[in-house]
């Protein structure tokens, strides 16, 4: 009993690691106007996202691991640097629309980028068992109720920066697209 137990704080800690990503990320989404619905989907998508990237991963086996892992934070970078410099961009412009993200293929993309890190932990994990199922429900709920968390933090400083608020959500987006390119 005190093996499970170990391996369920081992296991919440790697989730912990895992939501960071999603958290700080969505601390800079949240810089944007979101309503309290939109708010709840991404959370959700993200947190959805985090529990499907590790299957994946496990059925695309360790072989792939080493080549994948590195491809797939270059691809992860490069998105992000897109959403931070779309978000600078729409920050500039005058007219009330919303951005092009958080909704629809956006949220998809967005959600996909933030996981990217755990697709590469289910690559490491191998194999079906019950211990990695309950990983991978950990990594899902412990990165959405970050990504949450993230959200409201973030809308609470929007409040006090204003329109300067997206522009410095795209710049924390460009800076963790940066940290993963070149870190």
């Amino acid at each position: 009993m005190s093996v499970f137990i170990g391996e369920i704080i081992a296991l919440s800690m790697m989730a912990l690691a895992l939501g960071m990503d999603a958290f700080s990320v969505a601390l800079g989404m949240g810089l944007l106007r979101l309503r309290l619905r939109q708010m709840f989907y991404i959370g959700l998508t993200i947190g959805l996202f985090h529990i499907l990237m590790p299957l994946v991963g496990m059925a695309v086996g360790r072989l792939l691991s080493r080549e994948f892992g590195s491809v797939a934070t270059y691809a992860g970078g490069a998105l992000l640097l897109w959403l931070g410099g779309q978000m600078i961009i729409t920050s500039f412009r005058r007219d009330d629309g919303l951005p092009l993200f958080p909704r629809g293929v956006g949220l998809l993309f967005f959600a996909f980028s933030v996981s990217l890190d755990s697709f590469s932990v289910g690559l490491s994990l191998g194999i079906f068992g019950a211990r990695t199922m309950v990983a991978i429900f950990l990594f899902g709920l412990f990165s959405m109720v970050l990504t949450w968390v993230g959200l409201f933090v973030g809308r609470h400083f929007q409040q006090w920066l204003g329109s300067y608020s997206e522009a410095l959500g795209g710049s924390i987006l460009l800076a963790f697209g940066l940290k993963l390119l070149f870190l």
